[in-house]
């Protein structure tokens, strides 16, 4: 009698063990499909004011993820194109997209107004925001930071060029950490898979 209820224990015993490692697995480190930051010397160095006029630094969308794409309303492909991917990649991460914030971050100051972006960046998807600066210079320690290129391209008249800018996107955890480097194009299926992952928490 003893050694079957030693054996049952035995039993018992390990099917808890069984669960805890199901469970250590399932909290384990992220496993991303897109190119991982993490641990990186990126950093999201800012104090910009978003569509409101509100001062905001990184602090401020603590206990969110952070989607970051740096743009401008005048450009012709990239931008509109990588703002409606984040609107599809949010639309499917159904109730979680909720803690998803898309930060549209704008390298083009001297046209891009406050009306401009408010008009232009909420279009994609209303709860998207963005940060602008009321200078160039105002934007220099953002973009050292994460090691962004932002440069005019001259047109036919002052009022008319482009801006050559990095096209890819950042994704920074619910402390501000860097964590995801998404290309522009990428598919939106393994960027949802990999914000997920911060999302719960990995």
């Amino acid at each position: 009698m003893g050694s079957f209820k030693q054996f049952r224990w035995v039993k018992t015993w390990l099917a808890f063990g069984a669960v805890a490692l199901l469970a250590a697995c399932s909290a384990g480190p992220a496993s991303f499909i897109n190119t991982d930051i993490t641990g990186s010397s990126l950093v999201a160095n800012f104090k910009l004011k978003d569509l409101s006029g509100t001062e905001r630094t990184m602090e401020s969308y603590k206990g969110k993820v952070v989607a970051m794409f740096f743009g401008y309303t005048h450009c012709p492909d990239v931008c509109p194109i990588t703002m409606q991917q984040w609107s599809e990649v949010k639309a499917k991460l159904g109730e979680k997209g909720d803690n998803l914030q898309v930060l549209f971050v704008s390298v083009d100051p001297e046209r891009d107004t406050p009306e401009l972006l408010k008009k232009y960046v909420p279009q994609f998807n209303p709860t998207f925001d963005a940060l602008t600066a009321e200078s160039s210079e105002e934007l220099k320690p953002l973009l050292a930071g994460l090691r962004v290129y932002a440069g005019k391209v001259e047109g036919s008249r002052p009022d008319n060029y482009l801006m050559d800018h990095t096209s890819a996107s950042y994704v920074f955890d619910q402390q501000g950490r860097a964590r995801l480097l998404v290309r522009h194009n990428a598919d939106s299926a393994p960027v949802v898979s990999d914000v997920e992952q911060i999302l719960d928490g990995k």
